[in-house]
């Protein structure tokens, strides 16, 4: 007689995983901060918290290696991201695998999370041999005038748990090509993820000899140790991203001892469907943008317009999307729609829900499932809210998959009421009429950080600049120009020749 071949728990699978990426024992062992996965709700790991005093030790550590970092031409910094998009790749399904397991993502997501971290260190690498400034025209005969740019110091990112690595690595791969140390506060929700990034990090930097130690350094814990980075006088930068409420206490602090902040808070993210529009186009790209991450992304769709002639072929199809989509194990093959993080979570979307049909809207889905199969964990069916107005609740952001759906006739009050919520993060429009799109990318259009035309508003690619405007807090991570954050920077202006010309005519003559 042979016994059944019994699956290992989550917790062992999540041990296991995190033997296989590096992370030494005494991590994740003997703490009361518990690690659980929204999968089942279950307890993956206990492990240390960091103290306030450690937490301010680390950070003076970070500090006293960046006056050596600062010194390694940036070509070597860049080799050292080079290496870390190696360790990464290296190890890509693993630490995917372990951001399934503690945030809930969906597979794909997981290893894209990781895609997106290899991405941005090949754009780091590369931007390292490419960081300069500006050759200006002088007034004055004889004399240059120039640009450069410097090491700004330590760097602190706060990160939240809907990207629970991605984020780290958009801020520490440009962070650390310029010159920074960085110091990481990530989510008490998703701490094990971070232990593994820091771990694969450490493989990294063993693989360059004679590097300064301490250029990453992982803090555990909750909100007090986030204050402990932004009140530190040797943190020059902090990069927060989490909800509204987190940026209006971080920034005044940050402001306070003129440190810098890139804030990266709350969205509320609209797509205009126009009668021009591909429809099946503009339905793949609502589906993934208001159900992806189960509705837990800061670029989430989470306001439609739809053009009152096609709203009726268009719902219709949206419902029956909604209605199909697979929902369950994020490790299954085929589900598309993971847990949502905690009981938090789905209270307070159901506390959206309610409110929303008390204003008469009309609410399609939005309950929970598969609770007799995992009573500890949360999943919901996402929900289409048709609804004549934007209500307070419409205009705030739930971190849920909730979808508030209203009709227009005009364009241009349809831009206006894209715009008219406190959050600039992400938009789209759908549509196959150039002005249409042109309109909406002109200044009298979309007033988000992000607007896409017949894409959804999630999904960004790491070239270009992402964050938003108003509420969602000014800050940009990522590509394009976004490394200047993390630098300082100096007018230079040289006198090659043997008179001292004035700018501005001043004449200043001594005998």
């Amino acid at each position: 007689m042979t016994l059944p071949t019994l699956e290992p728990t989550l917790a062992q699978q999540t041990s296991s995983l995190l033997q296989t990426l590096g992370v030494p024992a005494h991590r994740i062992s003997g703490g009361n901060l518990r690690a659980r996965t929204p999968i089942t709700g279950e307890v993956l790991a206990e492990l240390p918290v960091t103290t306030r005093s450690a937490a301010e030790a680390a950070i003076e550590r970070a500090h006293q290696a960046f006056f050596a970092w600062r010194t390694v031409p940036a070509p070597r910094r860049g080799e050292l991201v080079r290496l870390l998009g190696e360790e990464l790749r290296a190890n890509l399904d693993p630490l995917g695998r372990l951001v399934t397991l503690e945030a809930g993502k969906i597979l794909s997501e997981g290893r894209g999370e990781v895609q997106e971290m290899i991405d941005i260190c090949v754009f780091a690498a590369g931007l390292s041999r490419g960081i300069g400034g500006l050759t200006l025209p002088s007034e004055r005969p004889s004399h240059r005038m120039m640009e450069t740019w410097h090491p700004l110091g330590v760097t602190g990112v706060i990160s939240a748990f809907n990207f629970p690595v991605a984020v780290w690595a958009w801020n520490a791969a440009l962070a650390l090509v310029c010159g920074n140390t960085v110091v990481w506060k990530p989510s008490e929700k998703t701490p094990l993820t971070a232990l593994a990034v820091q771990a694969i990090f450490e493989r990294a930097a063993a693989r360059l000899p004679d590097l300064p130690a301490d250029l990453s350094t992982v803090l555990l814990g909750g909100g007090a140790l986030g204050e402990a980075v932004v009140d530190h006088p040797r943190v020059a930068l902090v990069s927060a991203t989490g909800s509204t409420r987190m940026g209006r206490a971080v920034g005044p602090r940050l402001a306070a001892r003129f440190a810098r902040s890139i804030l990266e808070l709350g969205g509320n993210n609209a797509a205009i469907v126009t009668p021009t529009a591909d429809l099946h186009l503009a339905l793949r790209g609502i589906a993934f943008a208001a159900m992806g991450t189960a509705g837990q992304r800061c670029t989430t769709l989470r306001r439609l317009l739809v053009h009152d002639t096609v709203y009726d072929t268009l719902l219709p199809q949206l419902k029956r999307v909604y209605a199909s989509v697979a929902i369950g194990d994020p490790r299954l093959p085929g589900t598309l729609v993971g847990p949502l993080i905690d009981r938090a979570a789905f209270d307070a979307m159901q506390g959206t829900l309610d409110r929303v049909r008390a204003a008469g809207a009309q609410v399609t889905g939005g309950e929970r499932v598969l609770a007799k199969e995992h009573p500890e964990a949360f999943y919901v069916r996402p929900a289409l809210v048709e609804i004549a107005f934007q209500t307070e609740d419409v205009q705030r952001e739930t971190f849920a998959p909730i979808l508030s759906v209203l009709r227009y006739t005009d364009l241009r009050d349809a831009i206006a009421l894209h715009n008219d919520v406190p959050q600039g993060l992400s938009s789209a429009i759908f549509t196959n009429d150039l002005r249409e799109a042109e309109r909406f990318l002109s200044a009298e259009g979309s007033d988000c950080g992000i607007a896409n035309v017949n894409i959804g508003t999630s999904g960004a690619e790491i070239g270009g600049a992402f964050g938003g405007e108003k509420e969602t807090g000014g800050g940009r991570e990522s590509g394009s120009d976004v490394w200047k954050s993390y630098m300082r920077r100096a007018t230079n202006t040289i006198n090659y020749g043997t008179e001292l010309p004035l700018a501005q005519g001043v004449s200043f003559d001594i005998d």
